[in-house]
């Protein structure tokens, strides 16, 4: 196991090199120009030429690249086109708060998924399941935005339980240590402040969710059914053995296997759903920051934000592989 955990993780290194080279040249050839979006539409051929000097826009795209990963082995991130802020400071503000999110939503998503699934499968012909399914097939329908909208409305204009943007309340200030608000609020021993970051986190978690939730709850209950209908599971029954160990032992453990594996493909789905979600909810974090770098052409930003966004999701597949190789033995061999 800790060969096959090694081979994993020394994949990913290629992989990552190969996607920050075709990211940082797709970039490039993006339309647009960074130096006109910095200086406005008044300035003039001789200041842009200047911005590009500055900036290096105007050497070959591999020299940029080598002079750019050099930096980046270094610490350094490069400096916002736009704020003239250095990106690993931003970088230390926003990916806590999109992560934290992200990590909430998908506990979320990942429960209430699982158990639609299996509730169904397990009523499979009866009411439940019809409306566990046309339940999921709803949420795989609704577009995030319109939902975001909907649960502002009722939830926070309607009802006023739930604040409607931001991660904070004005009136509260989180000590930094972790970046994570809901760490830092413990770590101070202020337990309002958490409550009140939880709060602020209820509606971007579930309009995360629900870009997971549906496609879970339909792959779940499909796999549990094609499981019940093998031979072995009729041969464990017909043992005697009681129903709860059959289906926990038997059906959820091998049908949970290729559920396990979607749950790595399903993190790609929540990073493009957190850049509309945080524009919707001001929530300061990487989808906003991200949003914001595309249409200003920030350059050294955009080149974080997809290098992040490969990150995260190379690392949630190889944990994925990894989970599924505890799961089922046979994969470590391959």
């Amino acid at each position: 196991m800790t060969t096959y955990i090694i081979r994993r993780i020394l994949a990913v290194i290629p992989t990552l090199i190969a996607i920050s080279f075709l990211s940082f040249a797709f970039i490039r050839l993006v339309p647009g120009d960074p130096a006109s979006a910095m200086l406005g539409e008044k300035a003039t051929k001789q200041s842009i030429e200047r911005v590009k000097q500055e900036w290096g826009l105007d050497r070959p795209i591999t020299e940029q690249y080598i002079k750019y990963m050099q930096q980046v082995l270094q610490g350094n991130l490069g400096i916002s086109i736009m704020s003239h802020v250095p990106v690993v400071d931003e970088l230390g503000y926003r990916l806590p708060a999109t992560i934290e999110a992200i990590v909430f939503a998908l506990i979320l998503g990942i429960t209430v998924g699982l158990a639609l699934g299996i509730i169904a499968a397990l009523r499979h012909n009866t009411l439940v399941d019809t409306a566990a399914t046309l339940a999921a097939l709803i949420g795989a329908s609704i577009p995030i935005y319109w939902m975001a909208l909907i649960l502002i409305f009722f939830f926070a204009v309607d009802l006023r339980i739930l604040p409607t943007s931001g991660r904070l309340d004005a009136q509260f200030t989180v000590t930094r240590v972790t970046g994570f608000y809901t760490i830092d609020s413990l770590l101070m021993g202020r337990p309002d402040i958490f409550v009140n970051v939880l709060q602020h986190m209820v509606l971007p978690s579930i309009v995360l969710s629900i870009s997971i939730m549906p496609g879970l709850a339909r792959l779940t209950r499909t796999s549990i059914l094609e499981v019940m209908r093998q031979d072995y599971i009729r041969t464990a029954r017909a043992k005697g053995l009681p129903a709860r160990t059959v289906i926990l032992k038997h059906i959820l453990r091998n049908a949970l296997l290729p559920v396990i594996t979607a749950i790595g493909g399903t993190i790609g789905g929540m990073l493009g759903g957190a850049i509309l979600t945080e524009q919707v909810f001001s929530w300061t974090g990487m989808g906003s920051w991200t949003y914001r770098a595309i249409s200003n052409r920030d350059y050294p930003v955009m080149q974080i934000a997809i290098m992040y966004s490969a990150f995260i999701y190379v690392f949630a597949t190889m944990i994925v592989d990894i989970s599924y190789a505890f799961i089922d033995p046979r994969i470590r061999f391959k």
